[in-house]
C-alpha cells in the first residue's frame, strides 16, 4: 500500500474525548480516495459510490501525524475499487481500515461513464508518452 498524504492532528480535529474525531478522519479518507481516483481515471467528475464498514483499530492525539494509504483493489468498467489504511506515522499503529471504497467516473450528465482503465498508472509515465 502506498501512503500518499500526511495530516497533522490539530485541536480542531479532536472530539470531546481529546482524540481524533472519526468524522474528520472519514472526510480525509473520502477526499484522498477522490483525489487518487480522479488522477487514475483522468476524470474530475469522479464520485464516491460506496464505503464499506470501517474498523477503528486505535486513535490519534493532538500533535500526532497520520498518513493515509490507498491501494487499488479492482478496476470496473466505470468504477475503481480501493482499500484504505490510516496509520500513525511515528508509531506505525493502524488507526483505521476501510476494506472497500468504490469510486465511479461520471459523464457530463451525471451518469456512469466507462473509463477504459485496467491498471494503475503513474503521472510520470503518462508524461513520457506525450
Amino acid at each position: 500500500m502506498r501512503f500518499h498524504t500526511r495530516k497533522w492532528i490539530k485541536p480542531e480535529d479532536l472530539n470531546p474525548n481529546g482524540t481524533l474525531f472519526g468524522g474528520k478522519l472519514l472526510a480525509w479518507i473520502d477526499e484522498e480516495a477522490a483525489l487518487y481516483s480522479i488522477i487514475q481515471l483522468e476524470n474530475q467528475k469522479t464520485v464516491t459510490k460506496y464505503m464499506s464498514e470501517i474498523d477503528f483499530k486505535s486513535s490519534a492525539q493532538q500533535g500526532d501525524i497520520v498518513e493515509i494509504g490507498i491501494e487499488v483493489v479492482k478496476f470496473g468498467t466505470a468504477s475503481l475499487t480501493l482499500k484504505c489504511e490510516v496509520r500513525n506515522k511515528m508509531t506505525r499503529k493502524t488507526i483505521i481500515v476501510v476494506d472497500k471504497i468504490i469510486m465511479v467516473s461520471l459523464d457530463e450528465d451525471g451518469k456512469s461513464k466507462p473509463h477504459g482503465k485496467t491498471k494503475v498508472e503513474f503521472v510520470k509515465d503518462r508524461l513520457i508518452k506525450e
